[in-house]
């Protein structure tokens, strides 16, 4: 069984420990999400898939860390706390923002000669899909306005004069290190990757996430649901399952 070092606690958490199960799978949030945004997600796969979920700096029990403002610094802190899980097949999940950090990451395992079990891509067009976004350079109200544009779960909250103070830092600078990566092309992953959108999603087109396919040697499938940005809320058993279907058998195969 895993233990995780002192730096490991701070980077990842596991809800539902399940040392039974064949494969982890390593969610990495949105911008401004936290870890606990999966405590969901880690109790439907549980006990097939233990789940890990990624806590980055600045934010719930981390509040007091500086936040982490590039892509590719939170990819390098990640990556070197993953080797105490990675005695098991480990596949990564990451949403909207996450999807990007954990390409980086996958990159980053391959060539330290480890291959994730899968990379699945959620909410976010392909690294080499970018877009002049500049989010994080509006005002605290324009920042705001956008979260509520993409009705994500936590614009009502944000409505709290002390809890908007609390997370809008974390939040810019979560939307500076999804608005200023830019992709440095190279060779693709050989990790199987999945793809999953919505079908209204203005953050991403279907043309977009569809390029993922470029990323990779392996194999690649794309689902698309019904909604906007935030889909896998509504969709959560469906998007669970489907996950499920897809690194239960790879990991009995591997084994």
């Amino acid at each position: 069984m895993a233990t995780s070092s002192d730096a490991g606690d701070l980077w990842v958490r596991r809800f539902h420990p399940a040392p039974q199960a064949l494969v982890r799978l390593l969610c990495l949030p949105h911008a401004g999400g936290s870890a606990s945004y999966f405590y969901p997600v880690s109790q439907r796969l549980a006990p097939r898939v233990e789940t890990l979920a990624v806590q980055y700096p600045g934010r719930q029990d981390r509040r007091n860390e500086p936040c982490l403002e590039t892509v590719q610094d939170l990819a390098d802190q990640i990556v070197e706390v993953l080797g105490p899980w990675q005695d098991k097949p480990l596949a990564l999940f990451g949403h909207s923002l996450g999807a990007t950090v954990a390409f980086e990451v996958a990159l980053r395992m391959e060539a330290r000669g480890t291959r994730p079990a899968a990379l699945i891509a959620s909410g976010r067009r392909a690294p080499s899909a970018p877009r002049d976004e500049r989010v994080h350079l509006r005002n605290d109200e324009g920042l705001l306005e956008e979260i509520r544009r993409l009705d994500g779960t936590q614009s009502q909250l944000l409505e709290d004069d002390e809890i908007r103070r609390m997370v809008l830092p974390s939040i810019r600078a979560d939307y500076k290190a999804a608005e200023t990566y830019r992709y440095e092309p190279g060779p693709p992953l050989s990790t199987p990757l999945y793809a999953l959108t919505g079908d209204a999603d203005p953050k991403a087109t279907t043309d977009e996430v569809r390029t993922w396919a470029d990323h990779t040697t392996g194999r690649f499938e794309m689902t698309v649901y019904p909604g906007g940005h935030f889909y896998l809320n509504a969709h959560a058993p469906a998007v669970t399952e489907e996950i499920a279907a897809w690194l239960v058998p790879a990991a009995t195969a591997g084994r």
